[in-house]
This record gives structure tokens, sequence and C-alpha cells, in this order.
């Protein structure tokens, strides 16, 4: 019997690490999973296995895509492991991928592999990258592992802008928007203030509501600059909060377009991490495992669980992702097939250009749909803002 060391998921985000004693490295996993753990990293208990960790500083996601797409060139050219090390330690661009590089450099000069460097990085590189890149150089297809990995990486990086570049012309609308009310309630109605009390009418509940709001802003003019911030800081602590998080993820999928635009972002990373990693050869469950730490949204990331743990206990992965009944039909459908004719990878592929589609198609929707309803909240601002300034000056003339 052999000790091994492993690096293991609890509940598909705790990090666990351990020892435990089995006849080879296989048996090891099947124990791990046995305690309810996913394992990410299995190796034997050796010295070069427990050499000290330097602490680094994370690297960005484009950092990451930089480090893995230049690493992949120089091995596909031929260039050794060390070599491509150098390279990097020496001309990358970022500080922080120097550092990285001369780091694993050294620990891979001592005897540790590549990939078994990476494990100890965990919190640099993620889940993912470490099972990913400790198959492949099982397997002894490291350069095709990288290329995946770079892949992987870019699609990810795609999709996060992609969504947060839908988001930004909305949010820019009502934060300028936001800016220009304050300034004309705090300082062009108070001017015109005067003017109306000379007049002695009414004055219309428009212009009423402006003036009350200019003079409490004025009053109150530190809260005016504090409450963009409490407001930002109460919706973090919404969005970490659990119990909280799971409402508004909750919500937010049942929004036309923005819930659509969740599911099939989560599910295209989710799909697409699944492919790479059976491509490289890792067990359905672990492939499960490591395409649910992809998913942000808390209440398809349960369903996932839930189907997970099915499929476990023996059930086919289209039928446990079937009774989950949020993944779309079409790719449930690719999956059943791909189990039935023996082309699972093949039709997660197709299923990850699918989703893609999808996404890019809801996407366009969304935006061409934000413009103009930016228009009509704008538009609507300005009415108010305009019948509040007006109307007490038509009345005046009215009455003269």
């Amino acid at each position: 019997m052999t000790i091994f060391n492993y690096i293991a998921l609890r509940n598909q985000s705790e990090i666990v690490n351990g020892k435990i004693e089995a006849e080879d490295v296989k048996s090891a996993r099947e124990a791990i999973r046995n305690l309810g753990l996913m394992p990410t990293k299995v190796f034997e208990d050796t010295q070069k296995a427990s050499a000290p960790k330097v602490r680094l500083s994370p690297l960005s996601l484009q950092e990451l895509i930089d480090f893995t797409g230049t690493f992949k060139t120089l091995i596909a050219t031929g260039v050794p492991i060390i070599e491509g090390l150098v390279f990097l330690e020496k001309d990358a661009v970022s500080s922080r991928i120097r550092q990285l590089a001369r780091e694993i450099r050294k620990q891979v000069i001592a005897g540790a592999t590549f990939a078994d460097t990476v494990a100890k990085y965990q919190e640099i590189f993620g889940s993912i990258y470490v099972g990913l890149t400790k198959a492949g150089e099982d397997s002894g297809e490291m350069e095709k592992t990288l290329e995946r990995l770079s892949e992987l990486l870019k699609k990810q990086a795609a999709i996060k802008g992609r969504v947060i570049g839908t988001l930004i012309y909305p949010c820019f609308v009502i934060v300028l928007a936001a800016i220009v009310v304050t300034v004309m309630l705090m300082f062009v109605f108070p001017a015109f203030k005067e003017m109306f009390d000379q007049s002695g009418a009414a004055l219309p509940i428009f212009t009423q509501i402006c003036i009350d709001l200019g003079e409490f802003l004025k009053k109150y003019w530190a809260l005016t600059l504090i409450s963009p911030v409490i407001i930002a800081g109460l919706i973090y602590m919404a969005f970490k909060n659990q119990t909280s998080r799971r409402i508004l993820d909750d919500f937010f999928l049942k929004v036309p377009l923005i819930g659509d635009m969740l599911k099939y972002a989560n599910f295209s990373n989710f799909i697409t991490v699944m492919f790479v990693a059976y491509e490289a050869g890792i067990p359905i469950v672990d492939c499960l495992h490591l395409g649910n730490l992809t998913i942000d949204n808390k209440t398809i990331k349960k369903k996932i669980t839930e189907a997970i743990n099915k499929v476990q206990q023996g059930t086919h992965l289209s039928t446990a992702l079937r009774a989950s009944n949020i993944m779309p039909s079409m790719v449930l459908f690719m999956i059943a097939t791909g189990e039935q004719t023996g082309k699972l990878g093949e039709l997660l592929h197709q299923s990850v250009l699918f989703l893609d589609k999808k996404l890019d198609d809801i996407i366009d929707a969304l935006t061409k749909m934000i413009e103009p309803l930016m228009l009509i909240v704008i538009g609507s601002i300005v009415m108010f803002l305009a019948l509040a300034l007006y109307l007490p000056l038509f009345q005046s003339y009215q009455l003269s």
C-alpha cells in the first residue's frame, strides 16, 4: 500500500488537502470519492511532492490566457518545458507571469512535474486548470491539453466580455441620468423657486416634488455624496450573502432575455469544460464536477449538483440532466444521442456551438431592446423635468 497526497473539493467549492492509503492512483481517487470529495489532484507522498510553496500574486484572466497561450506555442514548436518557462520568466510582459514562471521553473528543475507544481497554486490556476493539466500530463498529451486550456480560457473571457459589454451601456446611461437629475434638483429648481413663489399660484405637483427633493438634497448634501457608496455596498453584500444571492439568482432567471442570457452563458461554460475534460480522458463524474465549478448562478448550480449526484448513483447523464428541468432540450437531445452512439465528445462539442449561437442571438436581441428602452427612460425623465419647470410659467402667463 502507498500513501497518496490529495487535493479535493467538498461541496464543489471548499478545497480540502489530505493523505490516503491505497494500492495505486486509481484506487486512491475512488477512495477519495467515497469520502464525499471530488479529487482534483492525487500524487504519491514523496519528498519532492511536499516541497515548500512560495506565495505568488494572483493572475488576471487575461494574464492566465497569455501565460497558457505562450507556453502552449513554445511546447508545440518543440521547446522543452524548462526552456519555455525560462522564456516566460525573462520576456513575459507581466511581472506576475514572470514571477510565476520563475517559481514553476525552479520546482520543475528540482524534480517536480509541471502538473504537480500547478496543483500547488490552485488559487491562481483554479481547479479546472489543475485537473486538466494533470490529465494531460498523465495521458502524454500536454501540448493538446494546453491548447484546450487556452481555448477554454479565451472562451470564458469572450462570454464575460459580451455579457459585461451588454450591461455597460444601460449602466452608463442610468448613472449619467442620475447625475443630471441631481444637478437640476439642487441648483436649477432652487433658482426658479423665488419666481414661482412670487406668482402666488399653487405649484403643480411635479414642480413641488422637484423643489422639495432639491431642498432635501441641499440640506443633506453629504448623504448625496455617500449614497452611491452605500447603495454599491448594499448590492455587494446582497450578492455575497448566500441567502440573498439565491433569491437574486432565482429572480434574474425569471426576467425575460436577462434570464435566458444568464442560462446560456452558464451552460456554455459548463458544457465547454465538460467537453475539454472528457476529451482529456477525465471520468465523466469528474467532468461534471469541473464543469459545475464554472456556474455562477446558485439556482442552476443546485440543480446541476442534484443531477451529478444521480449520475454518481448510476443514472444516465442525459436522464439526470433532463430531470433537473433546466438544461435546453436541444443540448439534452445531443447528449442522449452521444451516449447512445458512443460519440459523446463530438456531441458535446456540437452542444457548445449551439449554446454559443443562442447566446449571441440573445445578446443581440437584448442590445437592440436596451437602446429604445433607454430612450424611453431618458425621454420620461426629460419630460418630467420639463413639465415641472415650465408648467408654473404657463400658469403665470394665464393669470396675467
